[in-house]
């Protein structure tokens, strides 16, 4: 099964390191994965903070207790599996972003963006339709810009989407 995996992998890989995305992609992609770096968590959280009462107080905390295990859960995996990162593996046509660390398995910035979302958008229903364009797109973007195998990425929404869940009313 995993090499069923790692083929599937590597062969969307090679088919994203050769395409040439228009300039939008490209930009969408690169906002996307800065966002990802927690800026967006960021101001994300002191909108909540300042503008929305005690459910947004609260949808605060439980987004942050689960993003902050979901750093430490990830943290723990890259070591543990020491999965090579494509770009590592092969030179992308038109991304120069340089990953924030060495370690492919699983995507850090995935799982934030979904333990995060989750907790949000269960308190805000409204803003579910925004939150999840922004986990989506941040979790394309790491495999657009070769930063993560597509396993990787599902991997860590899976794992961030879990988080949220478990935290979602519990604090």
């Amino acid at each position: 099964m995993l090499s069923y995996i790692e083929r599937r992998d590597h062969l969307v890989m090679r088919r994203v390191h050769r395409w040439r995305a228009p300039r939008w992609v490209r930009l969408w992609m690169v906002w996307a994965t800065r966002g990802g770096d927690g800026w967006l968590w960021l101001a994300l959280a002191t909108t909540l903070m300042l503008l929305g009462g005690d459910t947004g107080r609260r949808a605060t905390l439980e987004a942050s207790a689960a993003g902050l295990l979901g750093v430490a859960i990830f943290m723990f995996l890259k070591r543990l599996t020491g999965r090579k990162r494509p770009c590592h593996l092969e030179p992308h046509c038109w991304s120069t972003l340089l990953p924030p660390d060495q370690f492919s398995f699983p995507s850090g910035h995935t799982i934030t963006a979904f333990a995060i979302t989750i907790p949000v958008a269960g308190h805000f229903p409204d803003a579910m339709p925004a939150l999840l364009f922004c986990a989506l797109s941040i979790a394309l973007s790491r495999v657009l810009l070769g930063m993560h195998f597509m396993s990787d990425v599902l991997a860590g929404a899976l794992l961030g989407s879990g988080l949220g869940w478990a935290f979602f009313g519990l604090l």
